[in-house]
């Protein structure tokens, strides 16, 4: 937090990324930190809908002054041109100076493929990554517990 570094979590479905961007976020709350935790989809759905009424500016300015932003679920959904250049600015005003913590199934070269946006996807790429721990979980096997069809 002291440094404004990233985290960024990767890995299948199940594996405790989001129970592990929550108990950062839990923790810096409880250390006097103001903290947010949002969904990729909900975050994006609140920037679309800021361009409505001209409150873009608004939106990335209170989502910018969280000292610790948790953003889960990023690829979960597409989005639109106008929705990655507002995450990008959010980003963007983010970088170096406030801490988020992201969660994600899909690796860096699987962005392009929801952002669609290849210019600002390196971009945005290249800030996140400059000051972030990078918690690879792929190989990790799930916590929640497989039903087994026969008993199930």
């Amino acid at each position: 937090m002291t440094q404004n570094r990233n985290i960024i979590w990767f890995g299948p479905t199940g594996v405790g990324k989001t129970g592990l961007a929550t108990a950062f976020l839990m923790q810096a709350i409880n250390r006097g930190y103001k903290g947010r935790f949002i969904s990729f989809p909900e975050l994006i759905e609140m920037l679309y809908k800021s361009i409505a009424d001209h409150s873009e500016a608004k939106i990335i300015n209170t989502f910018t002054s969280y000292q610790i932003l948790v953003i889960d679920e990023i690829g979960y959904i597409d989005v639109e041109p106008v929705q990655v250049g507002l995450f990008f600015t959010l980003m963007q005003n983010r970088h170096k100076k406030k801490s988020t913590l992201i969660t994600s199934n899909l690796g860096f070269e699987q962005w392009i493929s929801f952002l669609k946006n290849e210019h600002l996807t390196a971009a945005l790429l290249d800030r996140l990554t400059e000051n972030s721990h990078i918690i690879n979980m792929r190989k990790c096997v799930s916590l929640r517990p497989k039903l087994d069809p026969i008993t199930a």
